[in-house]
This record gives structure tokens, C-alpha cells and sequence, in this order.
């Protein structure tokens, strides 16, 4: 189905854009910086023709994205797998998940969706802070995003939502595309995942009928993202003690860079993501409920499903511990595993690049980040 002009401004490449939008990245010196890195001593010429063998996005992806994420997955994990035994790989739905790490959370999931037998992939909510950089922005549109414009006055900010949901109504009815968006603006940098109830709200801009409706016809599945080690920790840690002592603090420009990249390829352990079961059924008993606490209700039962399927790791397990002064979870790690997880924290926090760090304050603030998937865990059983 052809795209409404209405969404040109945020939606992914149409597949007769593609060709120029080459063109326009092997052309940009950024862009071929990426590639020599990502391909030493591989001629951008060949680079190039194979991408001009990819008609569609998902082409793209299936070439360049799917074989890069093995390679980094066999060098910065121990495995990576998701569970989709609560969903029907032959429907298509909106994935609202926790969200870790900026680039690789919907990445990852583009592959476990391919690996599942899904027979696409997801388009995949993107906030416009992040694309700075003219081929950033033409590389993710290739890449099935589309555009989450941020800081706008308040009335361009309420049509640029309503334009927003209509685009992810228009992507799973339309288009019979997956959807991907995080359940709340930002990574939660304690990692105490909660969905914004304004994220549902946006979401039933779109569509007809009531709140639950709108929101039914979206097909959300919770979806629980866990690693178990965090690369950018340290940065979260760091950015957490500015914000504390700094009144006002703002990123410097190439704090969300650093943190991509640290991301990508710093080193993640196991990796596990589960589909929890789609929430129609759920909406669907919502049709008395007053629409002023609907979304708050829903976000509740979203969390619920998060923190019930997260995959627990020793670190969960050891950092709950070591923050409750006890061993109530001991018999889900060793003496070794505990002091490797402590080895790994001392090394982590010797990073952190700060005039005057309160490393007692960076501690908590690491130890917080890996306790509370399990705390929540815990709760919500």
C-alpha cells in the first residue's frame, strides 16, 4: 500500500528512494569513515555495488545489518535468543519493550525476528535527538526507522504525536509491519523499567473508536529485553552523579555517540528477550474503564509482563544481594561468580572519567542497575 504524503517527513525509504539514498551515503565521508572501519580493506565500489542489490529495506537488512549482528554477537555475548512461544510468528504486532542500549535493542530484535520466522522485520521508533548527522539520519530511514520528533513547542508537539500514531497505525494496518517502540522516552539509566502512560496515550492518537480500541488495533506485546552485563554501566553511572551535582545539566554532543558505540561493542554477556502474550485480550475486558485511568492501567499491566519475564543472571542475583546486605538469592550463583561481578564493577567504575568522582555514590548507583531487574522480577510474581 502506498504511504500517505502526509507521513514523507518521518516514515522509512520507499523502495524507488533507495537507489539515490545510496548514492547520497557512499558519497558522504562520514558514512565511508564507517565503512573502512566496518570493512577494512574492502573497496567502497563493492560496497556499494551490493547495496544497490537491495530493492527494499529488508533486503538491506538481511545483506549488511543481519551478518554485522552475528559477527559482533560471537565476539560481545555468550548467545542470544528470544522466546516467542506467546505469539504468532505469522501476525504482526507492536513491540513495546525496557530499553538498555540506544542502538542494539531493536537491532537485535530485526534478527531474533528473522531467527523466529517472522517474515519481516519491525519499523522501529527512533527519536530525531539521536540523528544529528545528515547520513545518521538517511541510514536509519534505510534501516525501517521512523522519526520520534523531540522538543517542539507544545502545540507542534501535540501534532507531531497525532502524526506519530497515525504513522505506527498506518505501519501495522497498512503496511503488515511490525512495530518497535521503548516503553518510555530515554533508556531508564537505573534500569527500574516503567512505561510512560504519555507513550499509550500517543499511541491512541491513531485509529478509531475508544482509547482501548485504538490501542487494541496496534496488537501490543510487552516484550522483556535482558543482558546481562550493561557496557555503558559506567556512562549511566557517570551521567547519573552530573545530574545529581549539576544543576541544569545538559549532554555534552558526543555523550549519546559515545554511548552508541559502547554499546554496540562493548561486551553484553547473555542476551535474552521474551515475548510476553499480546495484550488484546487484556484491552479487550477495558471497556468500562473511565479513559482518564485507562492509560495509567495499561502501562501497569505492560510492567507486570516486563518484569515477569526478564531472564535473571548471577549479576541480578549477587548486585540484589550485595545491596540488601544478605544471601537470599545465593543459591543462584557462586562464591567465584561473586567475586568475578564485584572484579567487574571495580573495573568498570575505574573508567569513569569525573574531576571528583563519589565512587561510594557510583557504586550504589551500578550495583541499583543490575538489582532492580530482579527486584522487580521478584514483585511482580
Amino acid at each position: 500500500m502506498r504511504t500517505p504524503e502526509k507521513f514523507d517527513s518521518i516514515r522509512p525509504f520507499e523502495p524507488e528512494e533507495l537507489p539515490e539514498v545510496y548514492d547520497r551515503l557512499l558519497a558522504d565521508p562520514g558514512f565511508r569513515q564507517v565503512l573502512a572501519y566496518l570493512y577494512p580493506g574492502v573497496p567502497v565500489e563493492a560496497i556499494g555495488y551490493k547495496m544497490r542489490q537491495c530493492a527494499t529495506s529488508l533486503d538491506f537488512q538481511k545483506a549488511f545489518c543481519y551478518g554485522f549482528l552475528e559477527q559482533l554477537l560471537a565476539k560481545a555475548s555468550t548467545g542470544c535468543e528470544m522466546d516467542t512461544t506467546a505469539i504468532d510468528v505469522t501476525r504482526r504486532y507492536t513491540f513495546v519493550s525496557n530499553h538498555r542500549d540506544i542502538v542494539l535493542d531493536s537491532a537485535l530484535l530485526d534478527k531474533l525476528l528473522i531467527d523466529a520466522g517472522f517474515s519481516t522485520t519491525c519499523e522501529i521508533a527512533i527519536g530525531d535527538n539521536l540523528l544529528s548527522l545528515p547520513w545518521v539520519r538517511d541510514l536509519v530511514r534505510v534501516n525501517k526507522s521512523f522519526i520520534v520528533e523531540r522538543g517542539l513547542p507544545p502545540r507542534q508537539m501535540l501534532l507531531a504525536s497525532r502524526l506519530l500514531s497515525e504513522y505506527m497505525h498506518f505501519a501495522v494496518e497498512g503496511k503488515n509491519e511490525n512495530v518497535w517502540i521503548a516503553q518510555r522516552e530515554g533508556r531508564a539509566k537505573d534500569s527500574d523499567d516503567r512505561t510512560q502512560p504519555a507513550i499509550l496515550k500517543m499511541m491512541a492518537m491513531g485509529g478509531e473508536g475508544s482509547m482501548a480500541e485504538r490501542l487494541l488495533q496496534l496488537h501490543i506485546v510487552p516484550l522483556s529485553i535482558s543482558y546481562e552485563y550493561d557496557p555503558c554501566d559506567y556512562l549511566k553511572a557517570k551521567e547519573l552523579q552530573q545530574r545529581r551535582d549539576t544543576e541544569h545539566f545538559r549532554k555534552a554532543p558526543g555523550d549519546d555517540v559515545l554511548s552508541m558505540r559502547t554499546g554496540i561493542m562493548g561486551y553484553k554477556g547473555g542476551i535474552h528477550y521474551h515475548c510476553a502474550p499480546c495484550i488484546d485480550g487484556y484491552l479487550s475486558t477495558l471497556a468500562d474503564v473511565p479513559k482518564a485511568e485507562l492509560p495509567d492501567l495499561v502501562a501497569a499491566h505492560i510492567d507486570r509482563e516486563i518484569h515477569r519475564h526478564y531472564r535473571l543472571y548471577p549479576s541480578n542475583l549477587i548486585a540484589l544481594d550485595l545491596q540488601e546486605g544478605a544471601r537470599s538469592h545465593a543459591s543462584g550463583y557462586t562464591e567465584e561468580e561473586k567475586a568475578m561481578f564485584e572484579a567487574y564493577i571495580d573495573r568498570q567504575l575505574a573508567k569513569i572519567d569525573l574531576e571528583h568522582p563519589d565512587l561510594p555514590f557510583l557504586r550504589e548507583q551500578m550495583l541499583t542497575m543490575y538489582a532492580n531487574p530482579a527486584r522487580n522480577h521478584f514483585a511482580s510474581l
